[in-house]
Parts: structure tokens; sequence; C-alpha cells
């Protein structure tokens, strides 16, 4: 479980885009030294970005850098949480169109198309804020939706998702090497599921047993990934 660092996977191609642009992106405060700052995607003018790249004589380098920064920022926000694939799904089918055909058009259109992916991206990133929530438990939030849920039982699946990862790392900042020894991958393992099922910290009445089976199933993967991964709640 681990933070994930604020756009740092798509600063250098923001830099270079900004020097396309001049002033289409703002750079964030506290900047010093070299040129290492950090810009915020959700204040890019995105209509002068691409009036700009039209007129750009090296649009195949600019799409393979934004191609490339985005493949490492979807890469991390994966890790942090395993059901952002389909913004992983969409990135795929936008590097084999822009593979299949190089023509100018394909070109800028396919760089159009990043950038709405990489604005998402950020607006992905900033969902944890709107739900109340940090990154982690907004992991275990989402893995433990399910469709169709009142909204009462949705207010009470945010508190589940705190409570679960408030156990969970208190636990495994207790534990040395979680993943490699059985013995504690189970304690963690029947530690979620005691958690999901009972009527005090448990899921919503609307989930059967066998959903409360998959959800802690589906929460232990995640964190065996994470751990397994190197990765430790802070």
């Amino acid at each position: 479980m681990s933070q994930l660092r604020k756009h740092a996977d798509i600063s250098d191609i923001m830099r270079e885009l900004h020097a396309i642009v001049d002033g289409s992106i703002e750079a964030q405060a506290g900047a010093v030294g070299r040129d290492d700052r950090l810009y915020d995607i959700s204040k890019i003018d995105f209509d002068k970005l691409r009036k700009e790249f039209e007129r750009s004589p090296a649009k195949n380098t600019t799409v393979q850098s934004l191609k490339d920064s985005i493949q490492k920022k979807l890469e991390a926000m994966l890790r942090q949480n395993p059901l952002r694939t389909d913004f992983q799904r969409h990135y795929e089918e936008l590097v084999a169109s822009y593979n299949s055909e190089k023509d100018a058009v394909n070109i800028e259109r396919t760089f159009v198309a990043l950038l709405i992916l990489a604005e998402e991206l950020d607006v992905e990133q900033q969902r944890a804020v709107r739900e109340g929530l940090d990154e982690e438990t907004l992991a275990l939030f989402d893995l433990l939706m399910k469709p169709d849920l009142e909204k009462g039982d949705i207010v009470k699946l945010k508190k589940v998702a705190v409570g679960l990862y408030e156990v969970l790392k208190h636990q495994l900042d207790a534990m040395q090497q979680f993943a490699q020894k059985q013995a504690t991958r189970d304690a963690v393992q029947i530690a979620i599921t005691n958690f999901l099922y009972d009527d005090r910290t448990g899921l919503p009445e609307s989930y059967e047993p066998e959903e409360v089976d998959l959800k802690a199933q589906a929460v232990f993967a995640h964190i065996l990934m994470q751990r397994g991964s190197g990765l430790h709640p802070h």
C-alpha cells in the first residue's frame, strides 16, 4: 500500500510540451535549482496544445514520449488500485491504433486521444479526495463495491474500507516478511474474512455470504500483490 508520488510520471513530457507551447502549462510552485518543475495537467490548455502540435516538426517523437510517460503513470496507478484496468485497456487500444498506421492524421488523432487519457488519469487520481478517502482505502472501497448498492450501503462501505485498512495496516506493520510465510498469509486472510463478516464492522446486509467470501479473496489478493512487490503502508 504505497502513496503514488503525484504527477511524477508525466513531468518530463509536460516539460517538453511546455517548450512547445509557452505558457500553456502552469508550473507548480516550489521549483528550485535546475528545471525540474512538476506540472498540473488539469491546468493545461489542451486546445492550444493541439493547435501547436499540428505545427510541430517532431510529432512522432512527442507522441512516443507522451505514450511512454502515460504507460509509467498507469503502471504506478495500477499497483495502487487493480481496478483501474479500463484505463490500461484504453491505452493499449490507442497504442495499437498508433502502431498500425503512422500517417499524419493518425498521429495527430493519437496525440489528442493520449492527452485526453492523461487528463482522465489526473481526474482518477483525484477521486480518492472526492470520495473522502485516501488512495489505500479507495482501493479497498473499489474492491468491496458491487453494482446497484443503495446510498446508505455505499456510505457504510466507505467506513468498512477505512476500518479494514486500519486493521490490516496494524497487523502487517507487526509482521516480518508477510508474503513469504504461509502462517502470516493465513493470518491476514482470516483477519480480512472475519472483519468483513463481523456484524459491527463488516459488509452491508445486502451482501450474500458467497459475495463476502469473494470480496475477502479479492482484498487478500490485492494485499498480497502489494506486499509481494515490496510496497508497504505509509
